[in-house]
C-alpha cells in the first residue's frame, strides 16, 4: 500500500529525504538493503566520507523520534512494518567526526552536508 505512506513513492520505490529539502527515490526488491541504497548515496552526492552516515526513520508527528537502520535490514522489512506510513526516510549524518575540521579537509561534500544538517537541527545558533 502506498496511499499515505511517506516511505514510498510508487511500490517498491523508497522516498529518502535529503538535508537540503531535496528527495532522491530508489526501486528497490527483496534482496535491497539499507546499505545499498546508502551505497547509491554515496556516489550520487560525491561523498567520500560515508561512515558518518545513516538512513534513519523519523516519525511525522513526533521528529524527535529517530531511528537509526542497521545497514543489513532489508528495505522491504522496512517498508512493511505496521506503523511505516508514520514515518519518513532520512539521509542523516549520524556520528560525527572527532575533529569537524579535519572532516572540512578530507570531505568538503561532507561537511557541507554536516552543516546543513546542524543549521536545519538548531537555527537558534546561526
Amino acid at each position: 500500500v502506498v496511499q499515505g505512506n511517506a516511505l514510498l513513492c510508487v511500490p517498491n520505490v523508497l522516498k529518502v529525504y535529503l538535508e537540503n529539502g531535496q528527495t532522491k527515490a530508489f526501486k528497490f526488491d527483496t534482496t535491497t538493503t539499507v546499505k545499498d541504497i546508502i551505497l547509491t548515496l554515496k556516489e550520487k552526492l560525491s561523498i567520500q566520507s560515508i561512515e558518518h552516515f545513516a538512513l534513519a526513520l523519523e516519525e511525522q508527528y513526533n521528529i524527535s523520534k529517530l531511528y537509526l537502520l542497521h545497514e543489513d535490514e532489508l528495505i522491504e522489512q522496512v517498508v512493511q512494518r505496521k506503523d511505516s506510513h508514520d514515518y519518513r526516510c532520512l539521509f542523516r549524518v549520524c556520528f560525527i567526526p572527532k575533529d569537524p575540521l579535519d572532516l572540512l579537509q578530507e570531505d568538503p561534500v561532507t561537511f557541507e552536508y554536516l552543516y546543513l544538517q546542524v543549521k536545519t537541527e538548531c537555527p537558534i545558533l546561526y
